[in-house]
């Protein structure tokens, strides 16, 4: 019998092994991801420059400046990667002072786990997500996304002291919403599983001390559908406010982590805040169960986004796709009551104002509630 526990015991550290392993090689993927944006942003500047080569003078001579706007571009990469530098600049403390990076030398990283063209695009829409979340320029995207939600948490809880509210924002990004929700009163906790999200967040909200204290250029990626030439270089500047401006008595955090795996515990939170979030799932209905479960009895879930679903085209990845009409039958299903039919809310994400090419998504917003009594029938 002892020799059964000794295989079972071994079976599982050889497993938390496997897990502690895998871990640390996703952790370094994502740094080196950040580490590679230079070289690979400036790859493709010296494609644009081989191409103005490569077509006739007498074409050249007709865009004289097209040569100072690479040099332009080149400048305004190197100066977000320096931004870069200081968002992963002591990141492996970030989580219970895992160092990972330290368990290989960094020229083996480079050599074993070289980023993928998925993960340089994660890195350059977290640069985007800057301007959503943190700067003058989001303004717009976030009065459509997030006023809409934080006035109907207040209109829900009005006539209680916002102290005594438990809020939870799953996909928080970069914090704002939920950040805006502390500021509030609320005693509010964010969650991301994206470790790009992550550093960003962590960087943003526990570094970033005065306002608008810099700048990047988030649209240098763009490189159609521009009506100017400046249009590229276009820098913003953030945070448009101070992040550590909140009240004394305030109770905000970030929390890492699956938002499946992280939060099990029944009856915890008043109040679920998803915005843009749904459809990050593999399977939507696992979100709504787990939101259902983790909210005390009566409590309300607020929800606002559309359905792209994320996993719904990737390769080797499940995804279950359901349609607006769908979701909420499943939310009645699971035991909610609709409190707010639907409604339409007209939005955009990350996108770039002066772009000639514009995408905007219908959100879907309803307010439900768990019931204070479990349903019998």
């Amino acid at each position: 019998m002892a020799d059964d526990v000794d295989e079972v015991e071994n079976f599982q550290k050889n497993d938390n092994d496997d897990d502690d392993q895998a871990e640390r090689e996703h952790f370094i993927r994502i740094l080196n991801a950040f580490k590679f944006y230079r070289s690979h942003s400036m790859r493709r500047v010296y494609m644009a420059e081989k191409s103005f080569n490569g077509i006739p003078q007498q074409h050249q001579k007709y865009i004289p400046h097209f040569l100072d706007n690479l040099k332009t571009i080149q400048t305004c990469i190197s100066h977000n990667y320096e931004i870069i530098r200081l968002i992963i600049k002591d990141a492996e403390y970030m989580f219970e002072n895992k160092t990972h990076e330290a368990d290989v030398k960094p020229e083996e990283n480079l050599k074993q786990m070289p980023p993928t063209n998925f993960d340089m695009d994660k890195v350059k829409t977290t640069l985007k997500q800057f301007v959503r979340d943190w700067s003058t320029s989001g303004e717009e995207e976030r009065k459509a996304c997030y006023d809409p939600v934080i006035a109907e948490v207040k209109d829900l809880f009005k006539d209680r002291d916002p102290s005594t509210v438990a809020v939870l924002v799953p996909g928080a990004g970069l914090g704002r919403l939920a950040f805006e929700l502390a500021r509030c009163g609320y005693r509010c906790q964010g969650n991301e599983w994206s470790l790009f999200m992550l550093l960003a967040s962590n960087f943003v909200l526990n570094k970033c001390t005065e306002v608008n204290c810099f700048t990047l250029y988030p649209w240098i990626h763009q490189w159609t559908n521009n009506k100017l030439s400046s249009d590229q270089t276009q820098p913003i500047k953030f945070p448009d406010i101070n992040p550590s401006d909140l009240p004394p008595t305030s109770d905000f955090s970030m929390a890492a982590g699956d938002f499946l795996e992280v939060y099990q515990t029944p009856d915890v939170y008043d109040c679920v805040a998803t915005v843009f979030f749904l459809d990050t799932a593999h399977n939507v209905i696992s979100y709504i169960e787990t939101i259902y479960n983790i909210l005390k009895p009566g409590g309300y879930w607020v929800n606002l986004g559309p359905l792209l679903y994320h996993y719904a085209d990737i390769e080797n990845e499940s995804s279950i796709e359901l349609s607006a009409e769908e979701v909420l039958r499943v939310v009645e299903k699971v035991g909610f009551v609709i409190k707010k039919d639907a409604k339409e809310i007209s939005s955009t994400y990350t996108q770039n104002p002066v772009s000639m090419l514009q995408y905007r998504y219908i959100s879907v917003m309803f307010v439900c509630q768990k019931p204070h009594e479990p349903n019998s029938s």
